[in-house]
């Protein structure tokens, strides 16, 4: 089993504007824990609050000197979410995030203040964030720019050392592929991604994942058959033999983000409770 160092209490000072606070929720799947973001040099803006743990909100909660103006969401999932409802109470700051009508399997309720819009701009003194919709890992997903600085608040959209989940049906891989895109066209200097290290070279990452995923989607249509339909858990399987137990739901529906990608771009069809190949 992985170790991870434990958190730091206080914040740590990315850049002059931008300081980050780690949660305490290590795990295989959020990595050391989920990256919370101060946002301002005052007024203050709290990026993805993590989960309920009073210390971890405490600290949030005096880093911005205890008047937060806004608590954003990148996306409702509870490593993110879990703790903007106290926060919010505790503050009277308002709860920003994409709308979101109905939840997905994985998403945290949350009472929305104010729904963000896409090229949004929130004014924080001399600094400003600028909402992204970043579909892909979620339906809801949002990055956040800090256009003065050039660094990018990617939330799960990217991550280092590690591929973003995509949990289909709200997760979606052809909305991924476009997020990539889209993010590389902004140009930012710096990423900040909801888990792991910064990361230094913005274009160089987008292009490592990129590939990396148009690797695996093809993989997975070579793994079709024109006539016999395969499962997304056997071709998991195939192309994932070493791994451990309780990943390999998460690896079937990764590879079935990918099969549904291949369907809308008509390279495969859903057959008899599998997919199947639909090239000639």
């Amino acid at each position: 089993m992985v170790a991870f160092k434990a958190p730091s209490a206080r914040p740590v000072t990315i850049e002059n504007g931008l300081r980050r606070l780690v949660a305490p929720n290590p795990s295989p799947m959020t990595g050391p824990g989920t990256n919370s973001y101060i946002v301002g040099r005052g007024p203050y803006a709290i990026v993805d609050p993590g989960v309920d743990d009073a210390p971890h909100l405490d600290a949030l909660i005096a880093a911005c000197e205890g008047r937060p103006a806004a608590i954003c969401l990148t996306h409702r999932h509870p490593d993110h979410a879990g703790g903007a409802a106290l926060i919010a109470e505790r503050t009277g700051a308002p709860i920003r995030a994409w709308p979101k009508p109905e939840l997905a399997h994985h998403d945290r309720p949350v009472h929305v203040d104010r729904e963000l819009a896409d090229g949004e701009a929130l004014p924080l003194g001399d600094l400003t964030l600028v909402a992204r919709h970043t579909p892909g890992h979620a339906a809801d997903h949002v990055a956040f720019e800090i256009a003065e600085l050039g660094i990018l608040l990617a939330g799960d959209a990217l991550m280092s050392d590690a591929t973003v989940v995509i949990l289909p049906p709200d997760g979606d891989m052809g909305a991924y592929f476009a997020t990539l895109a889209r993010l590389d066209a902004l140009g930012v200097r710096r990423i900040a991604p909801a888990h792991g290290r910064m990361l230094d070279d913005p274009a160089a990452t987008i292009a490592e994942v990129l590939a990396h995923r148009r690797a695996r989607e093809a993989q997975v249509a070579a793994a079709l058959s024109s006539a016999t339909p395969r499962t997304a858990g056997a071709i998991a399987e195939e192309l994932y033999p070493q791994l451990h137990d309780r990943l390999k739901t998460m690896a079937a529906l990764q590879v079935q983000a990918h099969l549904r990608h291949l369907v809308d771009q008509g390279r495969a069809l859903e057959a008899d409770g599998g997919w199947i190949s639909a090239g000639a």
